[in-house]
């Protein structure tokens, strides 16, 4: 039985990669005070909420509800360790593509797990945490995201103009606190500039890591870095011109291999 639970369930763009990049460089020196579980390891249960948040319906979320029960039956006996849940998609897909316009899952989503968390660990705290970011930057990175990960063929403004309320992560969190009778915490990722190890800080002060294995962790570079207004451009003209999907992820591969475009 874990000692404590933190699940760091999103959002997409808020520097969620570099906390798991932290958490995966440094897995060995946090492993006396902390259990990870990153995306490689919550493959189903991500499939499940996924699902959920682009179906909405009661057999969706009743396989989220199976594959998070599974998760918590494999983990290892750790009772004086934390268990740290760590991937954006713990929330659903990231909003801005097709019918899927905001976070409206990510409350059902975290409602379950608390649940489902108590129900196994009775006498376990269960504690969630969300990274925010100032709309604007929130949105213009997850366009891009979109454009370079998927069909995407609006441009920005159009983009904007179509889901309006995908970026209200702050109103997301509150709706998480009005549902969950759990501790629910939140941080922009804009206050983590200075901070020694960026985002990664904030999840791990929840973790209650001790000051002398924190003093040893080592920071990451920021993951997943935006593109360059020039690429972002032609790959957005061969989402516009290929709609196989192979043919149009090997155009963008070969776009990448130019290098940045000037």
């Amino acid at each position: 039985m874990p000692r404590k639970i933190v699940i760091h369930a999103g959002f997409h763009k808020a520097g969620t990669s570099t906390v798991q990049a932290v958490l995966r460089a440094n897995r060995k020196a946090l492993m006396p005070a902390l259990a990870i579980r990153l995306k490689g390891q919550m493959q189903e249960l991500i499939s499940a909420t996924r699902g959920y948040s682009t179906y909405g319906t009661t057999d969706a979320l009743d396989k989220v509800s199976r594959r998070f029960d599974a998760l918590l039956a494999d983990l290892p006996g750790m009772p004086r360790r934390t268990l740290l849940l760590s991937a954006e998609e713990l929330s659903g897909h990231m909003p801005g593509r097709g019918p899927l316009a905001d976070y409206s899952a990510a409350p059902v989503l975290a409602y379950l797990m608390w649940q489902r968390a108590q129900d196994a660990f009775p006498n376990t705290p269960v504690v969630f945490c969300y990274a925010t970011r100032a709309r604007a930057d929130w949105l213009r990175s997850a366009w891009s995201e979109h454009v370079k990960s998927s069909g995407m063929t609006l441009d920005y403004e159009a983009f904007c103009a179509a889901y309006p309320g995908a970026a209200a992560l702050e109103d997301v969190v509150s709706e998480v606190r009005r549902r969950v009778p759990a501790p629910v915490h939140s941080y922009a990722l804009e206050a983590c500039s200075n901070l020694p190890l960026g985002p990664a800080d904030p999840v791990l002060d929840l973790c209650d890591i001790s000051p002398e294995i924190h003093s040893t962790l080592t920071p990451q570079p920021p993951q997943n870095r935006r593109l360059d207004d020039a690429t972002l451009a032609a790959m957005l003209q061969i989402n516009r011109t290929h709609k196989d999907t192979d043919a149009r992820n090997a155009a963008k591969a070969a776009l990448l291999d130019k290098g940045p475009l000037t």
